[in-house]
């Protein structure tokens, strides 16, 4: 929102949401008629090719966002080294506004702008005057136009009220082109859509000079707020003058960074003929060039879940990676791109960066391996997931990090001993492998309420259920399982530390915490009184079943402010919460910790807690169960 937001801010269609594109239904519904009942030679090809365009220039523009963040992570030819957080990713939600916006435009025109019907595919005059229009070497052209308009923006009346809102992204990336209020947006279509309207006038429009107008421009304008250099110095070499008639991605970045130079449209020139031309233009366009791929000090190794995780990443849809993961319904509008993806990552599958973050001065970033939840509990899979975690080990190690934390399913026994298998194989790995046990056991110590005096441990025996089941047992918790194999495995890790708190009970409604891991069913969860707590021990949430019931996250923690970068969730956690395998190998680099952390030991749990605590990351505490219950704080006990 701009700092003062002036009339017509707001575009029309915001109270509809997310159901703002039923405002295309009459026209797309029209479309459709046509093709059943009108004879071929009767259809307006111009007509029937607006809604294909639009759903072009949505691809396009998701192209260049996963382009650009996936850059962004690696840190190649990246411009400006500064943080994107949700306010940024919050306002630039609603970037298809402007497609829609364009959609109604092509449609009206269609109807009532002369010459703009049964428009042929194609006109070579009309492409001509389209290019003269826009750029030609006198000055009523669009490029003219736009530079000393885009200047009287930044004059503090209109600045204040329209154009600041565009200028809150100093990081840019592609989709901050299109972020506009309403009414400059509409200064815009008048600006750009001249050369079009005037071939429509002349007779000489044509379907492709349109459509390849509108991707020159999505291109242009993504390509200018990528923040990556990618046009490469040979290029100016070969035609020097080029350097003022084409910009760079850091020529526009430093629009964005010093706001009051470089206020051309896509051809530098006006900035060089009226001199508002920034200085540094060509030292940051070389440094750019220069800057090599970013060595990370933290890895957090990850894995795909649900086949659509792949558009909850960060590098996939950027509204969606900021909330927590949850299916939705249009995603199976995608069904053949995702299944795509997944006999992609089936035949050839590599690991690949995915998120940068920053604490203080340690770089961190996130691999995910492209396998999803269910090869990994495939038993012919298992060989193929173990030399991608392998690779992606000895790569960390090659680039000098100092810790991978293992997330997810990545650490479990079955596959490779908790971590264990990697040690061994390479004893003199200078990366350590961390797998956050110790610090997911003090997590779950200070999530368990405060006055609870027995519980109920269900679901499938790990290290950390048997760490947490031992510590609750000597701070005099009744630690109650329904299993004779489950008390047997327990009572032996024990030994004579249960101090006659582990006890066998078929009774689940005698309990109203209840800690829970993989392989709890759902006949048990029924089983549970009312208002029970569910607090999960696995890596994955158990399935939410009762409404009358509270479920707990996955162990993690909140993180501080002084964690930058952070502007998409880690699966199913709210924003600003991070796993506690992820916060353990970040705790792990910042403390310069030199052992492992994985295979069957851990580390000192009150060492880890107070670290975590000393670095600002904080329990993470739920409103809606704090009502119902006073948790946190068992640990110090």
């Amino acid at each position: 929102m701009a700092s003062k937001p002036g009339i017509l801010t707001d575009w029309p269609w915001k109270p509809l949401g997310s159901f703002k594109y039923i405002i295309l239904g009459p026209w797309i519904t029209e479309s459709i008629y046509s093709i059943l009942v009108k004879d071929a030679k009767e259809l307006d090809l111009y007509n029937l090719n607006i809604l294909p365009l639009m759903l072009w220039r949505a691809l396009h523009g998701q192209l260049w966002i996963s382009l650009s963040r996936y850059r962004a992570a690696r840190g190649t030819n990246r411009i400006v080294d500064k943080a994107i957080e949700f306010d940024q990713v919050d306002r630039e939600r609603n970037w298809d506004d402007q497609i829609l916006f364009s959609a109604i435009v092509l449609y009206l025109s269609n109807k009532y702008f002369p010459g703009a019907s049964h428009l042929p595919l194609w006109r070579t005059d009309g492409a001509i005057i389209i290019m003269l229009l826009h750029a030609a070497p006198f000055e009523i052209v669009t490029e003219f136009l736009y530079y000393w308009f885009h200047r009287a923006l930044h004059h503090h009346y209109l600045y204040s009220r329209y154009h600041s809102h565009h200028h809150s992204s100093v990081v840019t990336e592609p989709i901050t082109s299109v972020i506009h209020p309403f009414a400059e947006t509409l200064a815009y279509f008048v600006l750009f859509l001249t050369p079009v309207m005037i071939t429509m006038l002349t007779g000489t429009a044509s379907i492709i000079s349109l459509a390849g107008y509108a991707t020159y421009f999505d291109f242009m304008n993504s390509m200018g707020h990528c923040n990556f250099e990618l046009i490469p110095n040979w290029v100016f070499s070969i035609f020097p003058p080029l350097k003022y008639l084409m910009y760079t991605p850091s020529f526009h970045s430093l629009h964005h960074t010093q706001f009051r130079t470089n206020y051309s449209l896509f051809m530098p020139i006006y900035d060089y003929v009226y001199g508002t031309v920034d200085k540094s233009s060509d030292t940051l366009y070389e440094n750019s060039l220069k800057r090599k791929e970013e060595s990370p000090d933290v890895v957090h190794l990850t894995h795909l879940t649900t086949p659509d995780s792949i558009y909850h990443l960060r590098l996939g849809f950027a509204s969606l990676a900021s909330r927590p993961y949850s299916s939705a319904w249009y995603l199976w509008l995608l069904w053949p791109v995702t299944l795509w993806f997944m006999m992609l990552t089936w035949i050839y599958g590599r690991t690949f960066v995915a998120e940068r973050n920053r604490f203080d001065k340690t770089k961190l970033q996130t691999w995910v391996i492209p396998k999803y939840k269910g090869q990994y509990r495939l038993k012919w899979q298992k060989e193929s997931i173990k030399n991608l975690i392998e690779e992606a080990v000895l790569e960390a190690d090659e680039k000098g990090a100092s810790v991978l934390s293992l997330g997810l399913m990545n650490q479990s026994e079955e596959l490779n001993k908790y971590g264990e298998v990697y040690v061994k194989k390479y004893p003199k790995l200078k990366v350590k492998l961390v797998d956050g046990s110790s610090l997911a056991v003090a997590v779950l110590l200070n999530t368990i309420p405060k006055g609870t005096t027995q519980l109920l441990l269900r679901g499938k025996l790990t290290k950390v259920a048997v760490a947490v089941a031992c510590a609750l047992c000597q701070k005099g918790i009744q630690v109650a399982v329904s299993r004779e194999d489950e008390y047997e495995k327990l009572d032996k890790s024990f030994g004579t530390n249960s101090e006659g708190k582990l006890v066998m009970s078929k009774s689940y409604s005698s309990y109203k915490i209840w800690l829970v891991g993989e392989e709890l069913s759902e006949e048990e969860q029924r089983k549970a009184a009312k208002g029970t707590l569910f607090i999960p021990f696995s890596q994955f949430p158990p399935k939410r079943l009762r409404k009358d019931c509270f479920y707990h996250t996955t162990p993690a923690m909140q993180t501080p402010m002084a964690l930058e970068n952070v502007d998409s969730c880690e699966n199913w956690l709210p924003r600003r919460v991070m796993s506690v395998s992820r916060i353990a190998g970040i705790v792990h680099g910042l403390e310069g910790w030199e052992e492992h952390e994985c295979g069957y030991t851990m580390t000192n749990i009150d060492r880890v807690w107070e670290a975590c605590l000393k670095h600002g990351f904080q329990p993470l505490r739920i409103p809606a169960l704090s009502k119902s219950y006073t948790i946190f704080g068992n640990l110090s006990a």
